[in-house]
């Protein structure tokens, strides 16, 4: 008999596949409020992964930034829409080519960190998660780097 260990919900968003022990990083992005209904899940087993984390957030959709930022700590992560208890939409993150404003730069000469910019980021490897600022021009792993 199979055993759920985590309700279902009727509305709301499913990050999945989150590689074990960076859930906190993905709600540190996703910032829930008090109110919120939050379910989080560490070390679950996974054929693919053999352990992974998981979260789901009842009656909220997250926005592309959002998404996004996720892409940068949980790269093999997915994202799935629920609507009335069932999959509306399941997608994988993927990092985009260009990220504008989410990631601060790691760089303490760099201008963005002395004047109120908005910070821009090319990926130059998506395998690796590189990604070179564009203005200091330094490359730097998505590990590296804090979100705003």
């Amino acid at each position: 008999m199979k055993e759920l260990k985590v309700d279902p919900i009727k509305n709301g968003t499913v990050i999945d596949h989150i590689p074990a022990g960076r859930v906190q990083r993905v709600l540190a992005i996703l910032k829930p409020r008090a109110t919120d209904v939050v379910m989080m899940g560490m070390n679950f087993s996974s054929k693919a992964m053999k352990k992974k984390d998981i979260i789901k957030i009842e009656g909220r959709e997250l926005t592309q930034n959002e998404v996004n930022s996720i892409a940068l700590v949980a790269p093999a992560a997915k994202v799935s829409i629920i609507r009335d208890f069932k999959v509306a939409q399941k997608s994988r993150v993927e990092i985009p080519k260009r990220i504008e404003g989410l990631v601060s730069c790691p760089n303490p000469k760099c201008i963005t960190n002395a004047e109120p910019m908005t910070t821009i980021f090319n990926l130059e490897d998506s395998s690796s998660r590189d990604l070179a600022c564009q203005y200091c021009e330094r490359v730097f792993t998505a590990d590296e780097m804090t979100h705003i």
